[in-house]
């Protein structure tokens, strides 16, 4: 928990050393699901701290955000508002953003130079099957736009078909939260709860996947082919700066 308190707090100061020109428009997804549907109802939803400081992250460099979600409106959050994420909330108009979340059907990809999609169990619920949904993520990145996801978010995107038919990670290194450490977990009883067990989603859809071993840090940011992926939270706000980057780098 300390530690990636300081992650993020180290972020936030870097990042204030921001242009406020607004350089374009970017969608985060998040979930509507509350709960994982057993008895005790386990939450799902999302995780607060891998949404608000990628939030934090974009529009401090100047981006216009966006939120969607499978119904729109107001979207389940856990974790306390504490360091960048209290900063957003009080600031940035983080809730008044997230809490009127766009419907599929209002999306008009090509406003965007990017989507993300951040943690907690509710993405694999709700957005992995929904297919208005992974039409949305498919077009913005056929469009030339940047995938990002921390966690559980790229459940998200595990499914999304581009137009000629292959699934958007295939052949591409993606990392994202593991096996080994889903089911030693009980959050949502060692991933029994879980419509799909991510990293064995991604392998079977044709992902490169990245475990631990292949990387130098646990915590370490991927990024290939315009998907930029990582496995645990303290390190959703490095994916967005590395999103911008190659927003940025794109655009030149």
């Amino acid at each position: 928990m300390k530690e990636a308190f300081l992650a993020l707090m180290v972020l936030f100061f870097v990042s204030c050393n921001y242009d406020k020109n607004e350089k374009g428009s970017i969608l985060i997804i998040v979930s509507n699901t509350e709960h994982m549907g057993d008895p005790e109802k386990h939450f799902a939803g999302n995780n607060l701290w891998e949404v608000a400081p990628p939030y934090h992250i974009f529009v401090s460099h100047g981006y216009t955000v966006d939120f969607v979600s499978p119904t729109g409106g107001k979207v389940p959050f856990s974790m306390d508002p504490i360091g960048i994420s209290s900063y957003t909330i009080k600031y940035e108009r983080f809730n008044e953003k997230v809490e009127n979340s766009l419907t599929p059907d209002s999306v008009d990809y090509k406003k965007y130079e990017a989507v993300f999609i951040g943690g907690g169990y509710g993405p694999l619920f709700d957005v992995a099957d929904n297919e208005d949904m992974l039409s949305i993520i498919a077009s913005i990145y056929e469009n030339g736009g940047i995938v990002g996801g921390c966690g559980h978010g790229p459940g998200a995107f595990a499914n999304v078909k581009l137009s000629n038919g292959e699934y958007m990670v295939k052949d591409k290194k993606v990392t994202r939260f593991p096996n080994s450490t889903e089911i030693t977990k009980s959050w949502a009883k060692e991933g029994t709860l879980l419509p799909i067990i991510l990293e064995n989603q991604l392998r079977a859809n044709g992902a490169l996947f990245q475990t631990k071993s292949d990387l130098n840090d646990k915590h370490d940011v991927v990024n290939d082919k315009s998907i930029v992926t990582t496995m645990f939270l303290p390190s959703s706000a490095i994916v967005a700066k590395e999103m911008i980057h190659e927003i940025e780098k794109t655009n030149k």
